[in-house]
């Protein structure tokens, strides 16, 4: 779930649990696994609904499905209720961005790319990612733009691995996006995510100068979460306060994983692949 930027504060073998020296968690092996259950439950449900998903089924209804589905796992929803939010998945269509309350009168509908996020939370720890799904047949500027966002993801997770920054993260998203023309939001960052749903750092998917100095360890669990519009990145927010939209109301797709930097390289705790 990606959040305001300005909310956000400027471990095989692990470490014990423990704070570096900017404030972020070192995770222990106790809390990997537990992480690794929370992220295995997103991945899941998110599989589902990628597979569910399709003309005249509205968002409430995934919602439902997705609340459902969590809490049979044992956990609950780690976006309902946060900060108000009022759902266990954020749904955004095509132009939307992030953040959108699902309601039972948008209905999907073919040729929609449609944008969900949800977490969970199980065992005193939070899992979080988000895919684009393709309602139906879409048309080949959608089908590209959804391409380049998935891999864009890929792209920084690749950095993550010890001795890496950041910064690592961020150049190779942006060197790789904009070449395809397109643009990456900069309003809204990835995070840090663990005992809570947003830690420190922010991850920022951009060359900023607000981007943190932060060198990757072994331990940290960041989620990574690029936003990749098909025209401008300028963003604005609609009077509920939650939705965003693209200002040119041009295409936006999003990808997220929650990511572990291991000794060697990262692990993917919401790979869908694996379940």
């Amino acid at each position: 779930m990606n959040f305001l930027t300005q909310l956000f504060a400027s471990r095989s073998a692990l470490p014990p649990m423990g704070r570096s020296r900017r404030g972020i968690e070192l995770k222990s092996a106790l809390e990997v696994e537990r992480m690794r259950e929370s992220g295995r439950i997103v991945a899941t449900v998110l599989k589902e609904i990628a597979a569910l998903a399709r003309p005249g089924m509205s968002t409430a209804d995934l919602d439902a499905y997705a609340e459902e589905r969590i809490r049979a796992e044992g956990a609950t929803p780690s976006f309902k209720g946060y900060h108000g939010f009022p759902a266990s998945i954020c749904a955004c269509l095509n132009h939307e961005v992030v953040h959108g309350i699902p309601h039972k009168k948008v209905i999907l509908r073919e040729g929609d790319l449609l944008k969900v996020d949800t977490g969970a939370f199980k065992d005193g720890y939070h899992g979080d990612s988000c895919i684009t799904i393709a309602i139906g047949r879409i048309k080949p500027d959608a089908a590209q733009l959804m391409k380049v966002a998935e891999a864009a993801l890929y792209q920084g997770i690749e950095q993550m691995k010890p001795g890496n920054s950041l910064f690592d993260i961020a150049a190779a998203i942006e060197d790789f996006v904009t070449p395809h023309g397109y643009s990456v939001v900069d309003d809204f960052t990835g995070h840090g995510v663990g005992r809570n749903l947003h830690e420190p750092p922010a991850v920022f998917h951009t060359r900023t100068p607000d981007l943190p100095k932060v060198t990757l360890k072994a331990g940290m669990t960041l989620a990574i979460e690029p936003i990749i519009n098909a025209g401008s990145k300028v963003t604005r927010t609609l009077r509920d306060r939650w939705m965003v939209v693209t200002a040119d109301r041009r295409l936006s797709a999003q990808f997220e994983h929650t990511v572990l930097v291991t000794a060697t390289g990262y692990e993917i705790l919401t790979d869908r692949n694996l379940v």
